[in-house]
């Protein structure tokens, strides 16, 4: 039998949650209801949910916090549904690690779209995952070992690497396609270099194109997403 999908919901007006909490059930949705920051942060502690449709006003905290918090610990669908129609908010929002942006009032319709592929796109990254954790990546002719520690370039060269600069290859090869904000990579591989910050990665992601120069690959093995971060194409 399917488990039902579970949604947690984070909105601290009472007629909206009800709402919402409705609607998303009588299509087959399991919701529950966070009412500020803190309670968020228990719930997602102590059960697995399929999504997370999160408003930036809250009471206890602002959404775009809880947003970095939740990218940093957790790897669950976040859809931001809020108010704020500015679009510095749209931008940082995506720019955090959010997968979605909808401003009330909104399509109750579209919302159900966007939730359902969203969990569809996350439960198929589930599914390919399964067998454990992959020990090996592979993106334009690049392969990253992380047992061995190990980058080998395309024609078959070893590239010496840094910590540093190894573990920004690792974080952007476990989240294939996804574009990750230099604050998402900062707090990831932020252990691996000194006085780390978000202008420290732009120069270590420098340092690993110019090696790869060095040894003669023109195609650059990260992708930068102008106003967003960087990403990998990864080939399975």
């Amino acid at each position: 039998m399917l488990r039902t999908p579970r949604v947690l919901l984070v909105e601290d007006e009472a007629l909206t949650q009800g709402l919402l909490r409705a609607f998303l059930e009588k299509e087959g949705l399991a919701v529950e209801v966070a009412s500020g920051g803190e309670e968020m942060l228990r719930r997602l502690d102590s059960e697995d949910y399929r999504l997370v449709l999160l408003d930036l006003c809250l009471p206890d905290e602002d959404g775009l916090v809880l947003l970095r918090r939740v990218r940093n610990h957790w790897d669950v669908p976040v859809i931001v549904v809020t108010s704020r129609t500015d679009r510095s908010d749209r931008l940082t929002a995506l720019e955090l690690g959010a997968d979605d942006y909808l401003t009330k009032p909104f399509d109750p319709q579209e919302l159900l779209l966007r939730v359902r592929n969203l969990i569809s796109r996350s439960a198929a990254r589930i599914e390919a995952s399964a067998g454990g954790e992959r020990r090996r990546y592979e993106f334009n002719g690049w392969t990253l070992d992380v047992g061995a520690r190990t980058l080998v370039a395309p024609n078959g060269v070893e590239v010496v690497v840094t910590r540093g600069e190894f573990d920004i290859l690792a974080a952007l090869a476990r989240s294939p396609n996804r574009v990750l904000s230099r604050a998402q990579i900062l707090d990831i591989v932020s252990h691996g270099i000194e006085s780390p910050s978000e202008r420290t990665i732009d120069v270590l992601i420098s340092r690993i194109r110019r090696k790869a120069a060095a040894i003669g690959i023109s195609a650059d093995p990260i992708a930068t997403v102008p106003g967003f971060g960087y990403k990998l194409r990864i080939r399975n």
